[in-house]
């Protein structure tokens, strides 16, 4: 018979991201059978009592209590079990320390090591139907819901989205109490807020605050690129992903999704998802839809300031930077290129690369995006027809770098240096050497003068310019002109993109004083 283990860590040193699902915290419940909870079932469609009774005087209620007591059955704990997975040189990271612990490796004959987390959820239909982070069930290969009246029920995955962080389980059953997603009503900040969920694995807990912010990203964008959270300041902490956030009424406006913290406990920096976001991926969810997003083809990134004040634009100047169009994509089809600054899509200002991000995922495969953009200082548009979202676009987009045994050496002497970079035009030879792709075009570097501006901004051989001042260069002399051009226009530093080991990459280049 094979041998088991399970690795648990307690709620001192967590297991997961901000607010996810914690280890420790394992209460025993008794068995349950489907049906009503805490004697209730069906819609729950909480009232503000009589008059007076819950009117908030001066923009505040009198309690909370009567709208937790009437929404707190539809909510629950979930209990899930996983294979644990190490971090690099198999050691896990205590949450908030430097200090990482090491992970007991399985004997020969051995099942892989478990762990065990938790997080919050509630019912969204009579039919079992719960709500949660996908963070928090994803891998998991057991998990258990336990209700408000204290039941268990074994839960099955129904389907997940990576992209949103949102998941829905399913209970076996019928009659079930459950709430809905508020989407007309949008929660203004100031707003009050109620966060239920199960903190640390305790249980039904409930906190109150306000809405801070709306339309906020995660630092880590790319883990949730569609996703406008809602900022609170109710106290959210590891064990809450899942959960609902009320509002006043006790309609679902976010699910609670993240906190910032420097120390894994909440600090009054929580991110909920938008009803409107979670109600349409859980809807798809349910009925086993894929999720479906449309897609352009292209890396971007922000234009930041420095990369603005390079190219002379107002101060007021938003837009968001195509790094990259990936081949045989919608974008490159349609004529999009490297360099071009998107400013708006079908009408909508671009702010930030999110909010190109977003605005594409939300149209549907074949439709057509019109795209403001600013090329070589003119503006264009450009229509594009939107494709589906590859399932496996991080993996295309950051696809593993080959392993170096030694940095690219500098070529030849052979070269001009312009602004501290010895720069020649690619050749075969040139492209074989520092494995360029016949798909770029520029100036390779072949070296960079030691303690320049360039070596301090990071350039290296093997590099290659593929625009100067948003224009391609191919020659040394063209190089040279665009850099006159800037310095003509007293600007104090040219706007590069660059093709890196890592792919493209904009670079703004000091100019050296003259």
């Amino acid at each position: 018979m094979m041998k088991r283990k399970e690795f648990m860590l307690g709620a001192t040193f967590g297991l997961v991201l901000a607010a996810g699902a914690t280890a420790g915290g394992v209460i025993d419940w008794p068995t349950a059978n489907a049906g009503p909870v805490s004697g209730v079932s069906g819609r729950l469609a909480p009232n503000a009592g009589p008059a007076g009774l819950f009117a908030p005087p001066q923009g505040a209620p009198l309690s909370f209590a009567d709208i937790f007591q009437q929404v707190a059955p539809a909510v629950v704990q979930i209990d899930v079990e996983a294979p644990l997975r190490a971090g690099p040189g198999g050691a896990l990271q205590i949450p908030g320390t430097p200090f990482s612990i090491p992970v007991p490796q399985p004997e020969e004959g051995e099942e892989p090591l478990t762990t065990q987390g938790a997080g919050s959820g509630f019912f969204i239909s009579a039919e079992g139907y719960i709500v949660t982070n996908n963070h928090v069930v994803e891998d998991a290969t057991e998990i258990r819901v336990t209700l408000a009246d204290g039941r268990e029920l074994e839960a099955t995955l129904v389907g997940r989205d990576v992209d949103t962080d949102l998941a829905v389980i399913k209970v076996e059953g019928s009659d079930f109490p459950f709430v809905s997603f508020e989407e007309d009503a949008q929660p203004r900040v100031g707003d009050w807020v109620i966060a239920v969920g199960n903190p640390f694995g305790l249980g039904g807990t409930a906190t109150a605050g306000i809405v801070s912010a709306t339309g906020r990203s995660l630092p880590q964008a790319n883990d949730n690129p569609y996703t406008d959270f809602l900022q609170i300041d109710a106290a959210i902490n590891r064990g809450n992903s899942g959960g609902p956030t009320f509002d006043i009424y006790g309609r679902v406006i976010g699910v609670n999704s993240a906190i910032f913290s420097t120390t894994g406990g909440s600090v009054g920096v929580g991110f909920a998802i938008p009803a409107s976001i979670a109600k349409e991926v859980t809807t798809s969810l349910m009925r086993g839809e894929p999720i479906k997003r449309g897609y352009l083809g292209a890396q971007i990134g922000t234009v930041s300031d420095e990369m603005r004040e390079s190219l002379g634009l107002p101060d007021d100047f938003e837009a968001a930077y195509i790094n990259e169009v990936t081949p045989d994509a919608p974008a490159e089809r349609a004529g999009l290129r490297n360099g071009d600054i998107v400013v708006s899509l079908n009408g909508e200002k671009i702010e930030t690369s999110t909010e190109l991000t977003r605005l594409v995922g939300a149209a549907r495969p074949g439709d057509i995006l019109r795209l403001e953009i600013l090329r070589e200082g003119r503006r264009e548009r450009i229509e594009v027809r939107s494709g589906t979202r590859p399932a496996d676009i991080n993996a295309r987009a950051n696809p593993a770098a080959p392993e170096a045994d030694e940095p690219p050496k500098a070529g030849p002497a052979a070269g001009e240096v312009v602004e501290g970079l010895s720069v020649a035009p690619l050749t075969a030879a040139i492209r074989s050497r520092f494995d360029v792709p016949e798909r770029v075009e520029g100036l390779v570097v072949n070296a960079v003068v030691p303690n320049s501006r360039a070596a301090r901004e990071g350039f290296q051989p093997g590099m290659v310019i593929m625009q100067a001042n948003s224009r391609p260069v191919r020659t040394a002399a063209e190089f040279r002109a665009a850099v006159a051009a800037v310095r003509s226009a007293g600007r104090s530093g040219i706007l590069l993109l660059v093709r890196t080991p890592n792919g493209n990459s904009p670079v703004v280049l000091p100019l050296a004083r003259e």
